[in-house]
């Protein structure tokens, strides 16, 4: 992971970047939690609290956990074996393109990699002519 250079990312960011990406739809979840989607495909999703995901010390589920998807477990392995990165995978997701992050680790963020995150998301769920629409419109490849 690189220094952070910007501000320190919040879950609000969270929200307004998913929401800035072209196409998306914000749906909720069973328990009200918010599912970003682009094409009908999630790319950011707020977990409810689930066994694989708690505190070591008391076993109390943590409430807070934000999933995104990633291009490749390449990617993936980047993110969760870099001993500074606040990214975290358990075995229920084993084989799955997405990363967790607590909301209460957001901060070890900066908005600028949080933006890139998001947008990496997106990109890894959106149809490839939109993806290459966006890329294009950014000037990215």
């Amino acid at each position: 992971m690189q220094p952070r250079q910007s501000r320190p990312a919040q879950v609000a960011d969270v929200h307004a970047l998913a929401t800035a990406m072209p196409h998306v739809n914000c749906v909720h979840g069973p328990a009200g939690n918010p599912v970003y989607q682009v094409g009908g495909k999630s790319f950011v999703f707020f977990r409810t609290p689930r066994p694989d995901a708690a505190d070591p010390v008391t076993g109390e589920r943590y409430d807070d956990v934000i999933m995104f998807w990633v291009a490749s477990n390449a990617d993936k392995q980047a993110l969760v074996t870099d001993p500074a990165s606040p990214f975290f995978t358990t075995p229920h997701f084993d084989g799955h393109p997405s990363v967790l992050i607590r909301a209460a680790r957001l901060p070890e963020l900066g908005y600028d990699e949080l933006t890139e995150i998001v947008q990496e998301a997106w990109l890894s769920r959106a149809s490839h002519r939109r993806g290459a629409e966006w890329l294009k419109s950014h000037g990215l490849r």
